[in-house]
């Protein structure tokens, strides 16, 4: 008879607000790769005195080459997002941090286990259930059975602060798996592939295309200039930093959310 298995890792997380919490004490144990993420990403427990914290770790060794993004920087842009999200007001990426980790230098984020505040916030519906009132209809498409769908999202404030704040980090990859909802509050993920100096931001966050901005929102991108630089320079090229203030001036003075530009991809693939 085969012996058993290895007895499950039984994990109890300390219970802590993912936009404040330390990630700089603790020995990192790394549980298991998840297996969806295209670079090397792997849950992790952050084992600490006042106990255990469950994190996302991505090592720089397990980051794939890509053509339009320096090697070896995704991890710094992942850190860079939370230090432009924390210091300017966004407070939609949870707590990163640059760690040497088991399988050497990387960033790791605190683990952010989704509840129904993020529930269908972004959806795939059938064709003829995507106009429904309190919803923007996105993108049209076939799903995997050959049924055309359309990708809708919320209509809510809090996901337009996350879309605002993809457009001033220029992100190219907010997919509807990269929101999540935690008690009340949307947080954003994955944000790898961020800063880049030329436009890049691919999004599923369109429902505000050309909409004018809020007093809030001009409060945050005006945070964004006095403080941006000095939060991401140490992250960033020097050409990457004048691009993210070059982004918010122009917000500013168009005093609106960006439109479509139909000259490139505007929406991530596949989307979730």
């Amino acid at each position: 008879m085969a012996e058993d298995g290895p007895e499950p890792v039984e994990i109890e997380p300390l219970d802590v607000d993912p936009l404040d919490v330390d990630l700089s004490e603790g020995e990192l144990e790394v549980l298991g790769r998840l297996p969806t993420a295209s670079n090397g990403t792997f849950l992790s427990r952050l084992c600490r005195a006042d106990g255990d914290l469950l994190a996302v770790y991505k090592p720089i060794a397990g980051e794939r080459p890509l053509w339009d993004f320096p090697d070896r920087t995704l991890a710094l842009r992942e850190v860079a997002a939370y230090e432009l999200s924390s210091r300017c007001g966004f407070d939609v990426v949870p707590c990163t941090a640059l760690v040497e980790g088991p399988l050497g230098p990387g960033s790791l984020q605190a683990w952010v286990a989704g509840d129904d505040a993020g529930e269908d916030v972004v959806d795939l519906r059938p064709v003829d259930e995507a106009e429904q009132p309190g919803w923007f209809a996105v993108l049209e498409g076939i799903d995997a059975a050959g049924d055309d769908v359309v990708v809708v999202h919320a209509d809510d404030a809090r996901l337009r602060r996350l879309a605002l704040f993809d457009v001033v980090a220029n992100n190219a990859d907010r997919k509807g798996g990269h929101v999540i909802g935690h008690r009340g509050r949307l947080f954003g993920v994955d944000h790898g592939l961020t800063f880049h100096a030329a436009p890049k931001l691919r999004t599923l966050l369109w429902g505000w295309a050309d909409a004018e901005l809020t007093d809030d929102e001009r409060e945050v991108l005006r945070r964004v200039l006095a403080d941006g630089a000095a939060a991401v320079a140490h992250l960033l090229a020097e050409d990457e930093v004048a691009a993210l203030l070059r982004r918010v001036r122009t917000l500013l003075s168009r005093g609106r959310m960006p439109d479509v530009d139909p000259h490139r991809p505007a929406v991530p693939w596949p989307p979730f």
